[in-house]
């Protein structure tokens, strides 16, 4: 099979293609044929940071076909179309064309959703759920301000934060307007001529999803509200908004069966789409991650074995 290894860090030139042995299942996990595979700044960042080790692959985005059972598993059967992001923040290496993983970490793909939406949906709407609802308990009536609300999180946290009946607030380049209106959002702010920080007020929870923020939105909160932070160079940030009494946290998603299947719920229930920029054939890897880094995409990046 072939699959993205890197020998060094570095840029989108250290991805390269291989060929390999497809993997074996091993305790309670299953093997899944890779139909798509998404692809986020995470990614990118442990491309150039590492794991620890080399060589290794990214990836953790993943739809496709369960074609191996590993002993104990009962979940799943051979044939199943599933979706997940096993192993986060280790190792999955589903940039490729199969991928094993615990079977807990799938859940089964809503069938009117087709494998390239599935494979963006796991790692940014896992994201974008635990920190609204499994972290600040979005309640209807809360009024929510979502950064860059037409990128891979903030599509799918705008869209979950409606089906909790909040009021939405996002910011989004001009030209994205239009698409996040679509989303639900009640008010769209063009942050490169706006002052997001003193135009806004009253809000309840503040999803973090660009770094280097939260000084300038901290006057957006109400008293006790919620900064959910999404990237770690805002630890210094958070702590410092946590001694001014407001609920602040760091967060980094987890892969969780439970949270799968409610988001594949809001997708059957016609609640919450993956909205798809680019699609990239597995030889250009190095290509998507160049996209992707340019921050302009609309929704979501994804290779397609």
């Amino acid at each position: 099979m072939r699959k993205v290894i890197q020998r060094s860090l570095g840029g989108p030139e250290a991805l390269e293609v291989v060929e390999v042995d497809v993997p074996e299942p091993g305790m309670a996990e299953v093997l899944v044929e890779v139909k798509a595979a998404g692809v986020n700044p995470v990614d990118w960042k442990v491309r150039r940071g590492g794991l620890g080790y080399l060589p290794f692959s990214v990836g953790w985005d993943v739809s496709g076909v369960v074609r191996g059972i590993g002993p104990g598993v009962t979940r799943f059967q051979v044939g199943d179309e599933v979706f997940g992001m096993p192993r986060f923040p280790l190792e999955a290496a589903a940039y490729a064309e199969f991928v094993t993983g615990p079977s807990r970490q799938f859940a089964l793909k809503p069938s009117g959703m087709s494998h390239v939406q599935a494979a963006g949906l796991s790692l940014a709407g896992l994201t974008a759920w635990q920190a609204l609802v499994s972290t600040a308990g979005l309640e209807a009536g809360q009024r929510v301000l979502i950064p860059a609300g037409g990128g891979g999180v903030g599509h799918l946290a705008v869209q979950i934060a409606k089906s909790r009946g909040a009021y939405v607030i996002a910011t989004a380049s001009t030209a994205k307007h239009d698409f996040v209106r679509g989303l639900g959002a009640d008010e769209v702010i063009d942050y490169r001529s706006v002052d997001v920080g003193s135009h806004v007020a009253g809000v309840d929870v503040l999803l973090a999803t660009v770094a280097g923020q939260l000084r300038e939105l901290e006057g957006t909160l109400t008293p006790g509200g919620w900064v959910i932070a999404l990237n770690g160079a805002d630890a210094e940030a958070v702590q410092q908004l946590s001694n001014r009494g407001l609920h602040a946290v760091f967060m980094l998603v987890e892969p969780d069966r439970a949270d799968l299947e409610a988001l594949a719920a809001l997708v059957r229930s016609g609640a919450l789409t993956v909205h798809i920029d680019q699609i990239f054939p597995l030889e250009q890897v190095a290509e998507a991650h160049r996209f992707g880094e340019q921050g302009r995409s609309t929704g979501k990046i994804i290779l397609s074995p």
